[in-house]
């Protein structure tokens, strides 16, 4: 069984930074067996992450409910599909979830350097606006900590195809979404969402790009517990991606599950 201590060290050790923001997809499954549960593994991030001004940040995402009755984003309930961790980091009453209607954060650290981070999400029009949080992980130089979870679940590509320009990956017209917050209050906005009638889940492919994230050094290997994780520069891996769609000169690469060309990423005697 592993205690709080054991989870610190394992933080330590994979250099997770403690002055910059992380975001933190995970699989508590993957961690295995906790002394106090995922509530103690919560508490371990969030200690280590904020240690020195960074921010722990956990998706609590709501895309499920495009369409249905209810709003996309409802404050008043502690909404989540995207796992447990995510729901116990929203109802632990220490973080601020951003007002993105269906890829909300939830985000801990000092409350001053909280509120810039989560600024102005509001006004953006797509999920993973590169002017939103998921943008501001490049732009302050932040990591993607995949906790016992693969590439699929690394939100923030979506993000770096937007910045790139991606062809084909937002629809032509916006959907209607809603946010419900505490005082009752519904606005009603309008947001581009991902097209996937022309390419499906592009998501399912995002492992495709973890050889290139190797080859130019994005990626740190550790464990957390039991879970093997892997610590993703931000800043590198558009570096990287942006690499590939240049070469790639406009073909589509997330279609299907075949691997990268590695012409499209391998640079002799160059690292990101």
């Amino acid at each position: 069984m592993f205690k709080k201590t054991d989870l610190l060290e394992d933080l330590c050790a994979l250099g997770v930074p403690q002055d910059r923001p992380v975001l933190v997809h995970s699989s508590l499954r993957a961690v295995g067996d906790v002394a106090g549960g995922g509530q103690t593994l919560l508490d371990a991030l969030i200690e280590h992450i904020t240690a020195k001004g960074g921010l722990c940040c956990f998706p609590t995402h709501t895309w499920h409910l495009i369409g249905q009755d209810a709003p996309t984003l409802d404050l008043t309930k502690n909404e989540s599909c995207v796992g447990m961790l995510t729901r116990l980091a929203l109802a632990d009453g220490r973080g601020v979830r951003t007002l993105n209607p269906t890829h909300s954060m939830v985000v801990f650290g000092e409350p001053s350097r909280v509120a810039a981070f989560v600024s102005g999400e509001e006004q953006q029009i797509t999920h993973t606006a590169a002017g939103g949080c998921y943008g501001k992980l490049f732009s302050e130089d932040g990591f993607v900590l995949l906790l016992g979870v693969s590439q699929k679940a690394n939100t923030y590509l979506h993000c770096v195809e937007e910045m790139l320009g991606v062809a084909g990956r937002l629809t032509d017209e916006p959907i209607d979404v809603s946010v419900r917050y505490p005082s009752g209050e519904v606005v009603h906005r309008r947001v581009y969402t991902f097209d996937e009638e022309k390419n499906g889940d592009v998501s399912l492919y995002f492992p495709k790009f973890e050889p290139a994230f190797r080859a130019h050094g994005c990626i740190r290997d550790g464990r957390i517990g039991n879970a093997p994780t892997e610590l993703c520069s931000a800043r590198g891996m558009k570096r990287v991606m942006e690499m590939i769609y240049t070469r790639a000169d406009g073909r589509e690469l997330l279609g299907n599950d075949e691997p990268l060309a590695p012409a499209l990423y391998e640079t002799k005697g160059e690292s990101t």
